[in-house]
């Protein structure tokens, strides 16, 4: 979720103030680190640990941040800190799992620049961007936390925790501490939220390292909705409990939720699955699409699966995957 406490950009590999018609020191002034705390018995401590840190970029005056969910997912306790050396508590506001946004509302005065959204549309392949993460306080620090990459592609991703981003952005180089960095397009607005880090292989099988960035667009349509009720406002999407894997051979349980639906319907690591009902999944992405077009939460699914050779079908009860996850104290 983050690399080492000691990461820092190598001078040539960050932005020049001097290439951007924008003030490249107040967009960076934008972005925040956070710090957050999870109680040990909460859902997803376990895979993500109970300490978190990562980034946020303020995206309006009255201090309200924008980051990746998984940071400030079932957080007790978020800490604010402002490139200046501002610490102020937060809130955890809004967690969407479709997107994977979440929100953070500062509960006092953050003193920190808000950076414009971009509109909804994609930049380009080839457009070159800052990748900004939150730097400790003081210039040098600041202006090392940010690095100039471009966009190399606008693909779907497909993740193993039933998340699929229809066309998402990917960077390079990659930032050494991408969760929740700003991306920051040519005229200083924000096109995205880093996630993750993905390695790929180019023509000549050399190994590349790419930033996987969540697109602005996607915020613009559920930001009222996030704002005003802590999500959007729609039925939850159908929720299996699994984390799977595309193999050679198909979509492969890697492991199941504790007490999940897919447990509970007795799906097991190393089940190979071939299909929801009536429909096959050849890869992660058909089965995530094939899944939420059954309806809403509490749809009932059969699994078609093969274990050790034999063929199995599984109904499962899908779930709210927000049940299972302790919600913010207050809103």
């Amino acid at each position: 979720m983050m690399a080492d406490e000691d990461w820092n950009i190598p001078e040539d590999m960050r932005p020049d103030p001097a290439d951007y018609s924008f003030d490249l020191r107040t967009a960076l002034a934008s972005v925040v680190s956070l710090k957050t705390r999870v109680p040990g018995d909460a859902f997803s401590a376990r895979t993500l640990g109970t300490e978190r840190e990562g980034s946020g970029v303020v995206i309006r005056e009255d201090g309200l941040v924008l980051t990746i969910g998984y940071l400030i997912g079932e957080a007790e306790s978020i800490w604010i800190k402002t490139s200046a050396g501002r610490v102020v508590p937060g809130h955890a506001l809004a967690y969407d799992f479709e997107t994977g946004f979440g929100l953070v509302q500062a509960l006092g005065r953050l003193d920190a620049p808000a950076m414009k959204l971009a509109a909804a549309g994609l930049p380009e392949a080839g457009v070159q961007t800052i990748l900004a993460a939150a730097p400790q306080s003081g210039r040098a620090a600041m202006e090392g936390g940010a690095l100039a990459c471009s966009v190399v592609a606008r693909e779907p991703f497909a993740g193993y925790w039933e998340y699929l981003l229809e066309e998402a952005l990917f960077t390079a180089p990659a930032h050494p501490s991408w969760g929740g960095a700003g991306l920051i397009g040519p005229e200083g607005t924000l096109l995205g939220i880093g996630s993750l880090v993905l390695q790929h292989r180019d023509s000549k099988g050399r190994k590349l390292d790419l930033n996987l960035v969540v697109p602005i667009g996607l915020l613009h349509p559920i930001l009222d909705d996030l704002l005003a009720y802590g999500r959007v406002n729609k039925p939850p999407r159908p929720w299996l409990g699994v984390y799977c894997a595309d193999q050679e051979e198909g979509v492969v349980v890697a492991s199941v939720a504790a007490k999940g639906p897919a447990e509970k319907a007795g799906i097991k690591p190393g089940d190979r699955i071939l299909g929801l009902d009536d429909s096959e999944a050849p890869d992660l992405a058909g089965l995530w699409r094939s899944l939420w077009s059954r309806g809403a939460a509490g749809v009932l699914v059969n699994v078609a699966a093969e274990r050790d050779g034999r063929r199995l079908v599984l109904p499962v009860v899908s779930g709210d995957r927000s049940k299972f996850l302790k919600a913010p104290r207050l809103h």
